[in-house]
């Protein structure tokens, strides 16, 4: 089965249902402007009572990299996604892998790849007044012509659209959000196992969150 992260995880009961349904990795964004935004204590606390075979990635966006060290070490943080900004330098001060997040609008969004030098770029839609979240999908043709690159697709996926968007980007790894949701911050745990029963169809990567 193809890596997955459940995100935007705001609650021990989302966090559990995930991981017993097989997700690769749990995502707490750290971001307080967003709706599933969360404290870094409260991201320790949910991570202190899920299986440690499950990756913690911590989402931010513009944050300092005092307060992202802070998280990194306080979660504990397998990874982080930067999903602001942040310039390729500010990407390489870390102690654990990076995604960098690429909000796509249209094939100039895609230039700029070769600069940074992270583990993966998650591909999200574009929006003017939000970063991330959407739960729209973008024109997956666009990323036609970048396999030298490791994709994790997001961005309006759900149980409907997953699988097309697999075949026609060809992902290292996909990102869930607002598609098993049943309200903003609140995981809808039946779609949740739903998704994970058409995951089943996929092939593994070989791609790790941390």
């Amino acid at each position: 089965m193809i890596p997955t992260k459940i995100c935007g995880i705001t609650n021990v009961s989302d966090a559990m249902a995930a991981v017993h349904h097989g997700t690769s990795a749990i995502g707490f964004i750290f971001y307080k402007q967003s709706p599933r935004g969360i404290t870094i204590e409260k991201g320790n606390s949910i991570s202190d009572q899920i299986s440690n075979r499950v990756a913690r990635v911590g989402v931010f966006v513009n944050h300092p990299q005092k307060f992202i060290d802070k998280a990194i070490q306080t979660v504990p943080l397998d990874m982080v996604q930067l999903h602001g900004d942040e310039s390729p330098e500010f990407c390489e001060q870390f102690s654990v892998p990076i995604l960098k997040a690429i909000r796509i609008k249209n094939k100039h969004s895609l230039n700029h790849l070769d600069e940074f030098n992270v583990h993966g770029f998650l591909l999200d839609t574009f929006t003017n007044d939000q970063y991330g979240g959407t739960g729209k999908p973008f024109d997956w043709s666009l990323v036609n012509g970048n396999g030298r690159h490791s994709i994790i697709l997001s961005g309006g996926l759900n149980i409907d659209n997953i699988l097309d968007a697999i075949l026609s980007v060809n992902p290292i790894a996909v990102d869930v959000n607002s598609g098993v949701e049943s309200s903003v911050g609140k995981k809808d745990h039946p779609k949740i196992k739903k998704l994970f029963e058409v995951l089943k169809e996929t092939e593994q990567t070989g791609f790790n969150f941390g």
